[in-house]
């Protein structure tokens, strides 16, 4: 079931985010960021930042009482700005990731909205292929990844964001 979340589910959605994108549990899904970054993907105070802001719907997937997936829209205009799209790794391609990014594109269309745009680390060719699967776009802008004490580069590579667009 997807309901929108509340401040009452940030502790477990910050278990849940930082669990899908670093460290050692990450690397049991395809999504991980762990040979990229070292450190935690959000923290509790970011979440309740998030949740507060009334530009911000943050999504919850509940199965057995326990929130499997996540994700964070945010209205910008005549999009919808779409980011933290999380599945718990041990249940990553089961179409989880599927059926939240349809829930996106319905909120957007009840907005009005046009589109819905994100932002990947340019390196992750495979979740930007997955994304180019589900109709998505890249729009050409790129931007720095930023540093800060909990995002660590630990990549050879230069990391920076690309803009993927999918036009509704």
């Amino acid at each position: 079931m997807i309901t929108k979340a509340t401040l009452q589910d940030i502790p477990a959605l910050t278990t849940l985010i930082n669990s899908a994108y670093r460290g050692e549990t990450s690397k049991k899904g395809w999504t991980t960021e762990a040979h990229l970054l070292e450190g935690k993907r959000t923290t509790e105070e970011e979440l309740t930042e998030i949740i507060l802001d009334p530009k911000n719907t943050f999504l919850k997937f509940t199965a057995n009482d326990k929130i499997i997936g996540s994700v964070l829209l945010v209205e910008k205009e005549h999009q919808l700005y779409l980011g933290m799209l999380t599945v718990s790794p041990e249940l990553q391609n089961g179409g989880i990731g599927k059926k939240l990014l349809a829930e996106a594109e319905n909120y957007a269309k009840a907005l009005g909205l046009s589109s819905i745009i994100m932002t990947v680390v340019s390196v992750r060719a495979e979740l930007i292929a997955w994304y180019k699967r589900h109709g998505y776009v890249e729009t050409g802008e790129r931007e720095p990844f930023p540093a800060s004490d909990i995002h660590i580069n630990i990549s050879e590579e230069p990391l920076e964001f690309i803009y993927l667009e999918k036009k509704i």
